[in-house]
């Protein structure tokens, strides 16, 4: 059985959207992960740029989701729809959001995080530029922000925001060869069938996303079909029900070369009917 100074296993959780996929993934930590055996270290990873009403990322939801046992959250394009987070990002201690905003943006792109045994795990996020918005190009920053990294930990976890299949392969085989740990594509909501480790790096296009199963990835089908069949723009509510899903992948690292041995991907439904007044 591995030392627990030997492993690392990561949890990361595919898209948060709104309240059902903070629930969901309050449950799946409370009642699958909380007896993880000892034999491991462990480090959960959620991207929450859709967690406050499918839209941003609220102070209260931020200090809810630290309350679940979530130790880092990565985001996207919509990190900052919700105006507030200007008011907390600075000291928010497990947000990250992408790197390849402009220099002076509001916020880090990636973090370090030491966990026990002195084992210390670094995050970056960073966005994609095809079929999405204009933004600094991911390719001119990665390789420095690896190698400064690599002083520190061999041990790091890419979130790689991005709309393209060929985008996320290519940039992940690149990031790959600078001796990245794991690469986990975000954004499209759809969880791929593609987990696998390349040149010792834990690989999977997109995570996919936790929240309400019977959606249109995690949203309301009414207002999607509205928008998709008049083509006027329409605010997007998130979806509801009983019926929610996880989509998940465990990867474990070896935490000393910071290789990725195992990679696993999880996708769980789930009857969530906790009544809650949160927004």
């Amino acid at each position: 059985m591995a030392k627990s100074n030997d492993t690392l296993k990561i949890l990361f959780f595919g898209d948060l959207v709104g309240k059902p996929g903070r629930l969901a993934v309050r449950k799946y930590l409370q009642k699958k992960y909380s007896n993880v055996s000892s034999d491991y270290l462990t480090f959960v990873i959620a991207n929450v740029e859709n967690a406050s009403h499918g839209f941003g990322l609220t102070e209260k939801n931020y200090n809810e989701l630290s309350e679940y046992g979530i130790d880092c959250m990565t985001s996207g394009n919509h990190i900052f729809d919700k105006k507030e987070i200007f008011n907390y990002i600075e000291n928010a201690e497990k947000l990250v959001r992408p790197l390849n905003y402009p220099v002076g943006t509001a916020g880090v792109g990636s973090r370090v995080f030491e966990l026990k045994d002195g084992v210390k795990v670094a995050v970056i996020n960073l966005l994609g530029r095809v079929f999405m918005s204009p933004i600094d190009s991911q390719w001119s920053v990665i390789k420095n922000e690896v190698n400064r990294l690599k002083e520190i930990t061999q041990i790091i976890i890419i979130d790689f925001h991005a709309e393209a299949t060929a985008e996320k392969i290519c940039f992940a085989k690149y990031c790959s060869e600078l001796g990245v740990s794991a690469f986990i594509g975000t954004h499209t909501h759809v969880q791929t069938a593609d987990e696998q480790v390349i040149n010792n790096m834990g690989y999977i296009t997109d995570a996919g996303f936790c929240g309400a199963q019977d959606s249109v990835i995690g949203m309301e089908y009414k207002t999607s079909l509205n928008r998709f069949t008049t083509a006027i723009p329409e605010r997007y509510d998130v979806a509801d029900g009983d019926v929610v899903q996880i989509n998940a992948v465990e990867i474990e690292i070896d935490s000393k070369s910071g290789h990725t041995v195992a990679i696993k991907r999880i996708f769980m439904l789930d009857n969530n009917k906790e009544k809650e007044n949160e927004n």
